[in-house]
């Protein structure tokens, strides 16, 4: 970063309006939430470098504290994706925070370029036909002309969408609500986000709690071509390991073998958001792409062998039925553009210079189309230091999930060294993607963030995570026959 950008940011925090909190938020209501919640807009400078140039409004939303005798810290949650919404996923994240909303504000922010941020929104593809999400070159051609119409947005510097001009907006609110220190929770991609605020103000800090640790090296999505497959494997080592799984389904890996090796194969799939019967030419590709989303959860994973079976018999739909349920999920949405922005200025650099595609099939063609995507996409200034993650002067709290497709312990691992002797490693060894959901884990979130003093905090009881059982996998109940017992 040049000494001209640099002390543009500076100057840009240092001559914030000085806005009170009252002024800042007004009472509002927002769907999904029952309670009368604080809404507020704070400006920015899309470019930091021009303070006075084309302003962004980032929206902000606060849950308040239920008791009057409210503590000082209140807790942000950085959401995921890149590219998802705070606001919109705050109604379904909110219960993991019951507790802790007690006695501290529960703060929302929309990311620029998510929500009602500076949204940078492409088509939604998801009701379009199997045909047409499975064709590389019109999958091309939709971001393409995404990137040239949000290019003629008032907002559309695609360059000014990274994390860490993003974090600059946080520290911003953080400002402007008049709170010394803040406790950070950041999901997925919201760890990495996490990190960078950390980066650039350690001293705001109180607390962090990272679930599902993305840090800022991992060159997404070259990593899920390794992750995505170990999370696979798992599932047939689970069933081998499981009894009644194993005698259901006891050809399973042969199952797998013979249906890829069949493909490609003209079908007829049921569309699960449509409904529609479609004839499709199932390719391996799909067949891969389809796994990504059920691995997400174990509980949906549960039902990958006999979808698999189903499927080596000819029945196709709950296969592809459950590759759709990550993309049905409500909050699922991302802005493309923003996903784009950051990913195209953050991993494809680092991702370019790794040569050949990954070997395995779970990332070969989702890796393709980036490189090809971000290859003319305009690409923010990212600063050297982004990618090291100095140690940490406040308690950090990484959750990894054993059996997660995306951000495994192996990245946690790797961020939790560099953060140092502030920094604890929990590991849900049958967990997947997102752990705070898990009742055992909010325990742990309240009595790390609640605890009175840092040793506390990282000395907080996390052993429940080891006796979380990996969900047996789904077998049909088949109705006895007539005059059966």
């Amino acid at each position: 970063m040049t000494r001209r950008v640099l002390a543009a940011i500076v100057l840009a925090i240092a001559t914030l309006p000085a806005w009170a909190a009252e002024t800042l938020l007004t009472p509002c209501r927002v769907a999904g939430i029952k309670n009368e919640v604080k809404c507020g807009v704070l400006k920015r400078p899309l470019d930091p470098a021009q303070p006075q140039g084309t302003a962004i409004e980032v929206h902000v939303v606060v849950v308040p504290a239920m008791a009057r005798n409210k503590l000082p810290d209140p807790v942000f949650l950085l959401a995921g994706g890149p590219g998802q919404s705070a606001i919109s996923v705050a109604p379904q994240t909110l219960p993991l925070f019951t507790r802790l909303n007690n006695r501290r504000d529960i703060v929302f922010v929309d990311q620029r370029g998510t929500g009602r941020s500076a949204p940078l929104a492409c088509e939604d593809t998801r009701h379009q036909t199997f045909a047409e999400q499975a064709d590389p070159q019109r999958q091309l051609a939709q971001m393409r002309r995404c990137r040239d119409r949000l290019q003629a947005l008032p907002h559309g510097d695609l360059r000014m969408y990274t994390t860490t001009i993003a974090m600059q907006d946080l520290e911003a609110v953080r400002q402007a609500l008049g709170a010394a220190r803040i406790n950070l929770v950041g999901v997925s991609y919201g760890t990495r986000a996490a990190l960078e605020y950390q980066r650039q103000f350690p001293a705001a800090v109180r607390r962090s709690v990272l679930d599902g640790v993305a840090p800022p090296d991992m060159v997404l999505p070259l990593s899920y071509a390794t992750d995505g497959e170990a999370a696979f494997e798992a599932v047939f080592a689970a069933c081998e390991a499981e009894p009644a799984c194993g005698a259901a389904h006891p050809q399973l890996r042969t199952q797998w073998a013979t249906l890829l090796a069949s493909l490609p194969k003209a079908v007829t799939l049921t569309h699960a958001l449509t409904g529609r019967s479609e004839p499709v030419t199932l390719t391996r590709e799909m067949l891969f792409g389809a796994m990504r989303g059920p691995l997400y959860s174990p509980t949906v994973a549960a039902a990958l062998p006999q979808a698999i079976s189903e499927a080596a018999a000819g029945r196709y739909d709950a296969l592809v039925g459950l590759g759709s349920l990550l993309a049905s999920r409500k909050g699922s949405m991302v802005a493309m553009g923003m996903h784009l922005s950051v990913i195209c200025a953050e991993d494809y650099p680092r991702m370019a210079g790794e040569g050949a595609a990954p070997q395995s099939e779970f990332g070969r063609d989702f890796t393709r189309l980036y490189r090809e995507v971000c290859a003319d996409w305009p690409r923010g200034e990212v600063p050297a230091a982004f990618y090291g993650i100095p140690a940490s002067r406040s308690p950090v709290l990484a959750l990894s999930g054993g059996i997660d497709p995306v951000t495994p312990p192996r990245h946690g691992e790797r961020a939790v060294q560099a953060l140092g002797a502030k920094a604890r490693h929990v590991v849900v060894p049958n967990g997947g993607h997102g752990l705070l959901g898990l009742l055992c884990m909010r325990e742990v979130l309240y009595r790390f963030i609640d605890a009175s003093d840092d040793a506390a905090a990282l000395a907080v009881d996390a052993g429940c995570a080891k006796d979380i059982p990996r969900p047996p996998a789904y077998l049909p109940i088949v109705a006895p026959t007539e005059g059966a017992p």
